[in-house]
């Protein structure tokens, strides 16, 4: 049984599109810190059904950021995808987390960046869109 689920979650024996998610997050990853902000988390769980793709730090700003991948834009951008219902989960995750860690940061943002292409791909297609959303209205920070 074990072996079976080891098997599993084996990166080969993903869904594509998990796999190129996964690819497009470390895209993305390397591309902030090329832009020299410090990394903080990536895949950070926050309950049980909640996911921010990265956290990271760019001068006194926290940074929420969300990561869409897609091969080509054919059905629209990647950032059409974060609708008013993922926006309002990555609000939930963001208060979330700074509860869980005890953080009162002086700024938050969200960001969402962009990653067109796929695995294999040496130089994928990067757009990162800073202060893509704000908190959602049904969260308050509470300092």
């Amino acid at each position: 049984m074990l072996k079976w689920l080891v098997q599993l979650f084996k990166p080969g024996n993903q869904a594509r599109h998990l796999q190129s998610g996964r690819w497009g997050e470390r895209q993305a990853a390397r591309f902030l810190k090329m832009k020299r902000y410090t990394m903080l988390g990536e895949r950070v769980r926050v309950g049980k059904r909640d996911e921010i793709d990265i956290v990271a730090r760019h001068g006194s700003v926290l940074v929420f950021v969300e990561v869409k991948t897609r091969r080509n834009e054919q059905y629209g951008r990647p950032f059409d995808a974060v609708n008013r219902h993922k926006r309002k989960c990555l609000s939930r995750a963001a208060v979330g987390y700074l509860r869980k860690r005890k953080l009162k940061p002086d700024y938050i943002r969200f960001d969402v960046i962009e990653v067109i292409g796929e695995p294999g791909d040496r130089s994928p297609e990067i757009r990162h869109i800073e202060n893509a959303f704000s908190l959602d209205n049904g969260y308050r920070l509470w300092w």
